[in-house]
């Protein structure tokens, strides 16, 4: 299967940031992999593990094709000496209620339906961007994941979501409540983009959420005018700062993202006794081996489910008799 449009940009990306500046005039019989070992090391000292690791790949690449060209006998990129920090995962931890409501109060009227979807419904932000008033089925109590809006260098496209899966996922009825409140007082943006690439076929769709500008909400905006000030106004985060330009600043980090939302959904699924495998469904994951690892510290603890499945079933009220009337 070929790479998707946004695979191929971020691989471009990478090479003309990380790759042509190191190797770009090199002739690729004069890279050894000391060269390589040592470009590792310098980006890794400046950049996180998945950058480099994307970068090797993407150099990697470049010289398998040297080789197929019989430009060069061996990759040197295959060395055993040449070794590339692995990716640590930080533990995810879930926001507590309090915050979770406290991010929705500060969302702005017009978009405050859609950190209730994503916290109810658990989904990406590329999809509620693309939720339409036609993936809701109120009768049904189901939310289809049908699309994603995503950016492809200067252009946006409806596209798929991630994995290439579309998913249904169960509303509760407080999002529904919300989604009902929103759509009568915001009717649904009819929006038009191509189909997965720039070229693609047009497909329209009636998007539950708009910008100001009467258009689909674009991520950008999306993180610096809305996000990020909520985060201020939960105390999540402090104050922004002003540059030279007299632009805010916010200062974040990846655990402060809209994608904590969705971590809260997990959490509070599990904690419910939804299973991995529904988990993983909802959450549009290709393998629940990557939910489990994931979210496996959030499940209740093996010695709490023992108790509570016993106690559910066996300690029940019941009548008792003493010894006098069991002899009478």
């Amino acid at each position: 299967m070929p790479d998707p449009p946004s695979t191929k940009i971020r691989y471009e990306y990478i090479y003309r940031l990380h790759v042509a500046p190191a190797f770009g005039r090199r002739q690729v019989k004069g890279i050894k992999p000391s060269d390589i070992q040592r470009w590792v090391s310098e980006l890794s000292e400046r950049f996180e593990s998945s950058t480099v690791q994307t970068s090797f790949l993407v150099l990697q690449g470049v010289l398998e094709l040297a080789v197929a060209d019989d430009a060069i006998r061996k990759n040197p990129a295959k060395s055993s000496i040449v070794q590339v920090p692995k990716r640590v995962g930080e533990e995810v931890t879930a926001w507590p209620d309090e915050r979770v409501h406290a991010m929705i109060d500060a969302h702005p009227e017009f978009l405050r339906a859609l950190p209730i979807i994503a916290a109810a419904c658990g989904l990406r932000q590329g999809e509620l961007f693309g939720l339409a008033l036609e993936d809701i089925d109120f009768d049904e109590q189901t939310v289809r994941i049908r699309r994603q809006i995503k950016k492809l260098g200067d252009k946006h496209v409806f596209a798929l979501p991630k994995n290439d899966r579309e998913r249904t996922a169960p509303l509760p009825a407080w999002a529904a409540a919300a989604i009902r409140a929103h759509v009568a007082k915001h009717p649904p943006l009819l929006c038009t983009l191509p189909w997965e690439k720039p070229n693609g076929k047009p497909r329209t769709h009636n998007l539950l959420f708009r910008w100001t500008d009467d258009q689909f909400v674009r991520a950008r905006s999306y993180s610096e005018l809305v996000w990020k000030p909520a985060l201020v106004a939960a105390g999540v985060i402090p104050s922004p700062t002003k540059d030279a330009r007299q632009r805010s600043r916010f200062t974040t980090t990846r655990k402060e993202g809209i994608h904590q939302l969705r971590h809260y959904y997990a959490s509070v699924m599990l904690a419910g006794g939804v299973s991995v495998r529904e988990l993983a469904e909802y959450l549009g994951h290709a393998d629940p081996s990557f939910t489990l690892r994931v979210y496996a510290h959030m499940m209740p603890g093996s010695h709490d489910r023992a108790r509570h499945a016993i106690d559910s079933r066996l300690f029940k009220p019941r009548p008792t008799t003493t010894s006098t009337e069991a002899m009478a």
